[in-house]
């Protein structure tokens, strides 16, 4: 039986919900991917071109995290929620993906989105999870039940 991991970020805690929902569906330990300066509502104000996510994304900065104590070589199996940004993955994820070694680890992906479909956000990680196998899960969005997660967790 392999290990299993939810690492998540979620700015607004739209995400952070949905990850217990995985966690508890999968029985699999969670680990929130938090950025080292906090996101206030106003930084991820995308309709404000001088937001801090705006200003983040244009730049392709890489974020500061909080911590990087994933201990992620504990794990086989790693669920990664996220919410959409810029219909891709957070510049956070390109983060947490460079500070371990994902060798060998299967990734399922799992996201929330206002509109946007996750096709983007799976190539995207492919580049930046070197040596893992990345495969996308769902969106989670009309999810609302750990019990609506049960087969699909399972299938990792």
């Amino acid at each position: 039986m392999s290990k299993k991991l939810i690492a998540f970020f979620s700015a607004e805690g739209t995400t952070a919900k949905k990850a217990q929902l995985l966690s508890e569906a999968s029985g699999a330990d969670i680990y929130e991917i938090k950025p080292e300066t906090p996101y206030s509502a106003e930084d991820i104000n995308w309709r404000k071109p001088f937001s801090r996510c705006n200003k983040e994304w244009i730049k392709k900065a890489k974020i500061a995290l909080s911590d990087t104590d994933a201990n992620i070589s504990d794990y086989d199996i790693i669920f990664l929620a996220f919410p959409i940004w810029y219909f891709t993955a957070p510049l956070i994820i390109r983060s947490f993906l460079d500070a371990y070694d994902f060798s060998g680890k299967k990734i399922v992906v799992f996201a929330t989105s206002g509109g946007s479909d996750f096709a983007k956000a799976v190539d995207f990680l492919k580049d930046y999870a070197k040596g893992a196998e990345v495969t996308e899960g769902i969106m989670l969005n009309g999810i609302n039940t750990a019990e609506e997660l049960k087969d699909i967790v399972e299938k990792y």
